[in-house]
């Protein structure tokens, strides 16, 4: 089967050769404040945090958890928010869609830690958790106890490397997340069955080189074998770089927005 070998070789070269973070217009993104999260497993993580304009005493607000792609590794605490802050930041959408959102930065290779050619194929060991993904989990654990979160309404929106992350939290914390948007991911079709009660939107481009287009429509399918709500588009004509048209989808935001957690697993 070839699957496997085409996808991680485009994986190897995905996570050794970065792109450069996209330019933005300067103080597009200032309303995210900046943090650094310290804890004895990270030393530290540099974050920002978008926060509802006027937060109403009684209220809670859902949460988005944004997970970046490899271009965005660092710890300037700025290279993140290149991608997907300004959906949340825009004015119309702030007042409509008031959340938390939080888009902290990897400064390792991955989020996920080692990935090798075993990793997504159906009948491979769960990996272990990273380091990373732990310091994540502490993050969000330290953001809800010190704001009115809606713990019913916590998502996770991941780009490629992020997604995979995505995809990964999702499987190893179903009971923390209402719903996930993995753009360009990939994970082990057998591991989704762990989150068949988190709701999934994926989109990928039909011509990734990257990352496969498979690796979605297997995901796809397996989650709707299982029985979860997932929505999957496929982008025509469109390679790795497909996160421009899902953040464009009009759908997007109000289809995360309505989605809140199971309570049976």
């Amino acid at each position: 089967m070839k699957f496997p070998a085409i996808l991680f070789g485009a994986f190897c070269a995905l996570f050794s050769c970065s792109a450069n973070a996209q330019m933005l217009a300067p103080g597009i993104n200032d309303d995210y404040s900046r943090h650094i999260f310290r804890d004895p497993i990270t030393v530290s993580m540099p974050y920002r945090m978008l926060s509802p304009e006027k937060i109403k005493e009684g209220k809670k607000y859902p949460l988005v958890l944004f997970l970046h792609g490899s271009g965005e590794r660092g710890d300037d605490n700025e290279s993140q928010l290149s991608v997907g802050a300004n959906i949340f930041s825009n004015p119309a959408n702030r007042e409509i869609f008031e959340a938390f959102v939080v888009f902290p930065q990897c400064n390792e290779r991955t989020w996920t830690g080692k990935i090798d050619q075993r990793t997504f194929m159906p009948g491979a060991p769960i990996p272990e958790e990273s380091p990373t993904e732990r310091s994540l989990m502490n993050l969000l654990d330290t953001i809800v106890t010190k704001n009115p979160v809606d713990t019913d309404r916590i998502y996770i929106i991941g780009v490629s490397m992020g997604a995979i992350a995505a995809y990964d939290l999702a499987c190893r914390y179903p009971e923390r997340f209402a719903a996930v948007v993995p753009i360009c991911g990939a994970v082990n079709p057998n591991r989704l069955k762990d989150a068949k009660n988190v709701k999934f939107y994926i989109f990928h481009g039909e011509k990734d080189e990257e990352i496969p287009v498979i690796s979605s429509r297997t995901a796809y399918r397996a989650l709707k074998d299982a029985g979860a709500d997932v929505e999957y588009s496929e982008i025509s004509c469109v390679g790795h770089e497909c996160w421009p048209w899902a953040f464009n989808y009009p759908t997007l935001l109000p289809w995360l927005f309505s989605k809140s957690r199971t309570t049976a697993f």
